[in-house]
């Protein structure tokens, strides 16, 4: 079979790692074109990564691609998004906020043929409670620790006059759903709404966020209580250097979902 062409929008701290991983060879994938906001930006960084490759507007990459990867700050994803699913392509990302916000986007998907998939991020266990799932679970918790610094612009902190920047010990700013999390934190949680929808939906996870200035990693715990399991996970994040809001892993559990794409073999549901 020909490789299926993959397009990368964004080139930031999980875009850039992307794209390498591409140009370095994924069985089954081709890069076949990249965009971001600045152009011209994005044109110099390319000629040392994989010259050639072409750089065009978010829109044009339906045209040119069989698989998006979407990477691009929250407030170009649906514009990305939508021009995707329209054009019946794969649409890869790890933006589970986003997705909760524009619900409808999966609706459509459903009637262009288009296919969502939600990359794990920053989250582990999701093939647990996914399988948990298939029975009875009574309840599901998350609480997530970050550094002040990672969660620095979320929506909810301004509406609530909440100040994090002169913290002298751990403080819990926010206890809701995930779905409110979600779209209170746009661009920290999207491990939240991933565990919603892997899980018993959004709107009866409960989640937690803390900011905590003894912190240097993100830090997030799930406990899950089912008829069929009891889960107790704890993943610690290091953040990445272009974007403390974002951990390493975030980006290496796209590339981890492109190569299911095209492996024979696939491990894990």
């Amino acid at each position: 079979m020909s490789p299926r062409r993959t397009a990368v929008a964004g080139l930031g701290a999980v875009g850039m790692p992307v794209v390498r991983a591409l140009a370095a060879g994924i069985d089954g994938l081709e890069l076949a074109a990249v965009s971001a906001r600045d152009l011209a930006r994005a044109r110099e960084r390319m000629a040392g990564v994989a010259p050639g490759i072409p750089v065009v507007p978010a829109a044009g990459l339906a045209d040119r691609a069989d698989v998006i990867v979407e990477c691009v700050p929250k407030a170009a994803f649906a514009e990305v998004a939508a021009s995707v699913i329209e054009a019946g392509r794969i649409l890869v990302t790890v933006s589970g906020a986003a997705l909760l916000v524009h619900d409808d986007l999966v609706r459509r998907a459903g009637e262009t043929g288009a296919r969502i998939v939600l990359a794990t991020g920053a989250l582990l266990g999701l093939d647990a409670v996914r399988a948990a799932a298939e029975g009875e679970i009574a309840e599901i918790r998350m609480t997530t620790r970050k550094p002040p610094k990672s969660l620095k612009g979320a929506p909810y902190l301004a509406e609530h006059g909440i100040d994090i920047e002169s913290l002298s010990g751990p403080l819990r700013v926010f206890e809701g759903t995930a779905r409110e999390g979600a779209a209170g934190f746009p661009a920290n949680v999207n491990v939240a709404a991933a565990l919603g929808l892997a899980g018993i939906g959004p709107d009866r996870t409960r989640l937690e966020i803390w900011a905590d200035p003894g912190l240097e990693r993100n830090t997030h715990e799930i406990a899950v209580d089912a008829d069929s399991a009891r889960l107790h996970m704890k993943i610690e994040n290091v953040p990445s250097d272009e974007n403390p809001g974002t951990g390493k892993i975030t980006a290496l559990s796209v590339i981890a979902a492109l190569r299911g794409l095209g492996a024979p073999l696939r491990v894990g549901t």
